[in-house]
């Protein structure tokens, strides 16, 4: 059985990546995989054949439906079935022959079963950027917003795997009457770019996590697009936060990546000022260097074959609050994590212009229109519109890797029965 050479160049899917999903096969039948170039890796058939003989894994487990008892069996087992496949493909071992699928053959899942669903606002650019569209003239951001991260509970239940459509939701949206909201269809629809990181091994209730200790509890990384509906958030955002705005759908992408693929990724983000409690101090090297980039096509684009097109870049390294930071602050006050619960990062914006992580930023809620190449123009998304999010790391003199992709085209408004 040959492999072929180069058949993961390019893709980001090397042998440096083997990031870890679940596939659903044709009769219904889910499996686990990893991603090696264009085709996906059935551990299960690998497993059945005695590849992970000395591996300490429980039996059939992957088989299962969910990565959550992979993920709780630990960082170590984990990183061991990482480099067992790895010697097989160099070796082209032959029991690779029966495990290998086309990735068209497989639908992919949401890689875990979420229990818990936080989602942070980690980014000083984004934060500024709402404050100053919302009161423009004012000071950015209170102080106290660099002293702990932001966050609110999400739901878990509405969280969808990349490829699922997004029906645009109803909620109580501004009327011509500003004091009086009237029950509508949200007409300023929006996307987040997001990286989000999953628990492996919980805690005990009681006993907080440690920055330090980031390493030890979670599996790894994903990408996420928390889906916004900006006129319902405005108006159920004073003075709590985001609930039917944002609980409609979250997409995920289908490939958790492990912190070990991802280890010659890691970088410093900036400088805090003031310090953080002692609690949050995070250790070096806490961020990731993972460039993200979103992309628009249009419902005309796709029927005439136009691809989709790049509208904004941004860099996770650019946020204020490091994931460490944020499971010490999510378990301070003795809160338990499970294994699955997924944590995301919230926006990810840069300092510069082109680096806006959602739409109500770059196009300055409504003044600055994002052109596209139908002859239109976006401020908020449109039916139709299919939003990509892609992310991968690397590429300079470092090996390219991907940490995945997480799409989602929007569908008109049902029928509201009341």
């Amino acid at each position: 059985m040959k492999l072929g050479a180069g058949i993961a160049v390019g893709t980001g899917f090397g042998i440096e990546n083997l990031p870890f999903g679940v596939a659903r096969r044709a009769g219904g039948t889910t499996t686990v995989v990893s991603a090696f170039g264009p085709r996906v890796v059935d551990l299960a058939v690998l497993d059945r054949a005695g590849s992970f003989r000395d591996v300490d894994v429980p039996n059939r487990i992957f088989e299962d439906a969910s990565l959550n008892r992979f993920i709780d069996c630990g960082r170590e087992v984990m990183e061991s079935v990482r480099r067992r496949l790895a010697e097989l493909i160099t070796a082209e071992d032959e029991r690779l022959e029966s495990a290998l699928v086309s990735r068209r053959a497989v639908d992919l899942l949401v890689p875990v079963e979420v229990g818990d669903f936080v989602d942070f606002c980690g980014s000083l650019h984004h934060a500024t950027n709402l404050v100053r569209l919302a009161h423009p003239g004012a000071d950015p951001l209170p102080t106290d917003w660099r002293r702990l991260p932001r966050a609110y509970h999400g739901r878990a239940g509405s969280i969808v795997p990349s490829g699922t459509p997004v029906t645009r939701p109803y909620g109580q949206v501004p009327g011509d009457d500003p004091d009086l909201p009237v029950v509508g269809v949200t007409r300023a629809l929006d996307f987040e770019v997001e990286v989000g990181f999953v628990i492996g091994e919980g805690n005990e209730p009681g006993r907080p996590v440690r920055a330090a200790a980031f390493g030890s509890h979670v599996a790894g990384l994903v990408l996420v697009n928390d889906w916004s509906a900006r006129d319902i958030q405005a108006l159920e955002s004073q003075p709590l936060g985001p609930f039917l705005g944002t609980s409609f759908a979250t997409s995920v992408s289908p490939w958790l990546v492990t912190l070990d693929a991802l280890e010659p990724y890691r970088a410093d983000g900036p400088l805090q000022d003031p310090s953080p409690p002692p609690y949050l101090a995070a250790p070096a090297l806490s961020s990731y260097d993972i460039r993200l980039e979103v992309s628009i096509q249009s419902q005309w684009m796709r029927i005439n074959n136009v691809p989709a097109v790049v509208i904004t870049r941004s860099c996770l390294a650019d946020q204020y609050w490091a994931f460490p930071q944020m499971l010490a602050h999510a378990t301070v006050n003795g809160a338990a994590v499970r294994p699955g619960d997924l944590f995301a990062s919230g926006t990810v914006s840069g300092p510069e212009p082109g680096t806006e992580g959602s739409l109500l930023e770059l196009a300055a809620n409504g003044e600055r229109p994002v052109a596209l190449p139908d002859g239109t123009t976006r401020t908020f998304l449109e039916d139709g519109d299919t939003v990509t999010i892609t992310g991968w790391a690397g590429g300079d003199n470092r090996p390219l890797l991907c940490v995945g992709e997480v799409s989602g085209a929007i569908r008109a408004a049902r029928r509201l029965e009341v």
